[in-house]
């Protein structure tokens, strides 16, 4: 009797009533007659679990379970997150959800007398698959299909079912009733009764079930032998991942040898207890995800910019017991298009700041000739606050120095640019210029006005040898085809081979691998041509440590007129720097400039006085030595 009270207080509350009847039948040989009218009409439960899992199938539909009608608690779910999509349909063929190659929106979906519920985790980096459940009780067969898209699919599944006609009668069986009270697993209406997943074998519905085992009836009963307990496993701990083979530890229970009845661990032995054991769980590989690097930096330091940043898909295939993981990079397709994240973007870090004329021009550097004018120019934010100015674009910024032309202090020499060419195709030839003598900008005046010699207008040049050389020879240019205006004109050439001066009319096939020259050109009888003229360079702004100095640059036409005619893109230098040597350490200190403007005295001419040549020593003295410098070149040249 005292095992049986043992078992009594191990039993679920709900079956007290019936083990109550069992103790009295015991106890008297009769079920007392209130014992048979208070025994609860119990409805016991069938909890029906299974798993689907392939490697490899053929692409499609592929059956995984049928669920009888009036199954309830439903529940069917995507072990992990792939390209597979779960399918139910009637027993009569009629689709319910992603029927005909169709893939429903997830949502609530009335069919079979009950509501189906429907669930896609829709979230990037989500390992949870799909999933549908429902209360029921369904009105009808559920056939549960797999479309398989992708290798390694895993299903889990389950619901419950009632068992009838297995209410208490007024002659029960009181061993047979003892054995499911104590041993079988029934579930009442206000029990859950879930299954240990560890339990599930693939593609096997695992059923809980009774058992039968005889033991002794009747009102005698013969004392219980001493149990023997033992410790069983009971389940696992929660696997240390969803995917990429994890490990999780062993469980045990202590459990009644025969009957395997729990019982409380302090029956078995704890130095037999099995310690640590660990299995592999979750082998499958997981699901491909979309693995987001960082954004590069804005391709803009201010304004609107892009940013980028590498997406790849990536797949993890071992899971570490320190938390590393192994992965491996798949083909884009393999974690759906559709979802992958942007690898572009819009960014601004700040505002732009602009440029802003904050003065106006200053006057310019000197009386007469050309010098130079500034004007503040300066970046400021968008906050009004001055900034560095590579904060604003260079390209956009006003001019701040430019050169301003006071008039000409003195005649002076315009020379054209040299010809590019020389004279002769091979041997010595020359290279051609034009000299002007100009004052207020537009006079031509006699040629001996003008200071100093008259600059050269022809130069020497070498075209290299003329040894065994074919060349072509040109004739004169005849006559204009026009009196004025465009017009053409022809002349003849001839293939010439040239030894030392030796020369030979020859076929003109022998000189086919030069370039031939034209034999008709375009010809305008009137001047209309403009060129560049410019002056000699003025003094250097300083004597050492780097100065700068001018000349003037005009575009004149052929009777002596300004012009904008010009190319612009060949305009030659106005301003260049020089004087870059450092400055001597030996300076005579009491040669000095006292005044901040003593090039313009140089520039006047005035330091042929003495009142001039002390207060602008040292400008004077450098002008003397450039003059020397000049007067010893020109002696050298003659």
């Amino acid at each position: 009797m005292a095992g049986l009270w043992q078992q009594l207080s191990s039993v679920e509350p709900g079956r007290v009533l019936v083990l109550l009847s069992i103790v009295l039948y015991l106890c008297t040989g009769v079920f007392s007659s209130n014992a048979k009218t208070r025994a609860p009409h119990l409805e016991r439960f069938q909890v029906v679990t299974g798993n689907f899992s392939r490697l490899y199938l053929r692409v499609g539909y592929h059956k995984i379970a049928e669920i009888p009608a009036g199954a309830y608690n439903l529940r069917i779910q995507e072990m992990t997150k792939s390209r597979n999509y779960l399918a139910l349909q009637t027993k009569s063929g009629v689709s319910i959800i992603n029927g005909n190659w169709v893939i429903d929106r997830p949502g609530i979906f009335n069919a079979m007398g009950t509501q189906l519920t429907y669930q896609r985790p829709n979230e990037i980096r989500s390992r949870s698959g799909e999933t549908i459940t429902a209360p029921g009780p369904l009105s009808e067969d559920l056939h549960v299909y797999l479309i398989y898209q992708q290798p390694g699919p895993s299903v889990y599944y389950e619901y419950s079912l009632t068992l009838q006609n297995l209410h208490p009668t007024p002659e029960p069986d009181i061993s047979s009733d003892f054995l499911h009270l104590g041993k079988y697993k029934t579930i009442g209406p206000s029990h859950s009764g879930e299954l240990d997943k560890g339990d599930m074998t693939n593609n096997h519905i695992v059923k809980e079930k009774a058992h039968p085992n005889q033991v002794p009836s009747g009102p005698s009963v013969n004392p219980e032998p001493q149990p023997n307990y033992t410790w069983s496993k009971s389940g696992y701990t929660e696997c240390s991942t969803t995917c990429g083979n994890g490990r999780h530890q062993v469980l045990w229970k202590c459990v009644e040898k025969d009957s395997q009845k729990t019982v409380p661990a302090n029956h078995c032995d704890s130095a037999l207890e099995p310690k640590n054991q660990e299995e592999n769980c979750n082998t499958q590989p997981c699901p491909a995800y979309w693995d987001m690097g960082e954004w590069s930096e804005c391709s803009r330091k201010c304004g609107p910019g892009t940013q980028h940043r590498q997406v790849i898909c990536r797949q993890v295939t071992h899971v570490h017991t320190n938390g590393t993981e192994t992965s491996v990079a798949l083909a884009p397709e393999e974690c759906g298009l559709t979802d992958r994240p942007e690898t572009k973007s819009i960014c601004q870090l700040k505002i732009c700041s602009q440029w802003e004329i904050r003065s106006e021009w200053t006057p310019c550097s000197v009386p007469c000739g050309v010098g130079q004018r500034s004007r503040e120019v300066v970046c400021v934010s968008n906050q009004g606050d001055v900034e560095r100015d590579d904060e604003c674009n260079m390209k956009l910024k006003p001019e701040s120095l430019q050169n301003c032309d006071m008039g000409a202090c003195a005649r002076s020499w315009f020379t054209s640019l040299w010809s590019q060419r020389c004279s002769a195709e091979c041997g010595r030839g020359n290279r051609t210029r034009t000299t002007m003598c100009l004052i207020d900008y537009v006079t031509d005046l006699p040629l001996g006005s003008c200071e100093g010699e008259r600059p050269a207008e022809v130069t020497s040049c070498d075209a290299g040898p003329c040894q065994n050389r074919l060349e072509w020879y040109t004739g004169p240019w005849g006559q204009c085809s026009a009196e004025c205006g465009n017009g053409t004109r022809a002349r003849s050439v001839a293939c010439i081979f040239n030894n030392n001066g030796h020369m030979e009319v020859v076929g003109q096939h022998k000189c086919s691998a030069l370039p031939k020259p034209i034999t008709a050109q375009p010809c305008t009888l009137k001047p209309c041509g403009v060129q560049w003229y410019v002056t000699d360079w003025s003094t250097c702004s300083r004597s050492c440590n780097g100065g700068y100095r001018v000349r003037e640059v005009r575009c004149l036409t052929d009777n002596i007129t300004s012009s904008d005619s010009c190319d612009p893109s060949v305009t030659p230098e106005s301003r260049e720097e020089c004087n870059k040597q450092s400055c001597s350490a030996e300076k005579d200190p009491s040669c000095s400039d006292q005044f901040p403007n003593c090039m313009v005295v140089v520039q006047a001419r005035l330091c042929i006085y003495p009142y001039y040549r002390s207060v602008c020593c040292t400008s004077c003295s450098h002008a003397q030595k450039t003059y020397s410098n000049r007067i010893q070149k020109k002696q050298i040249r003659r």
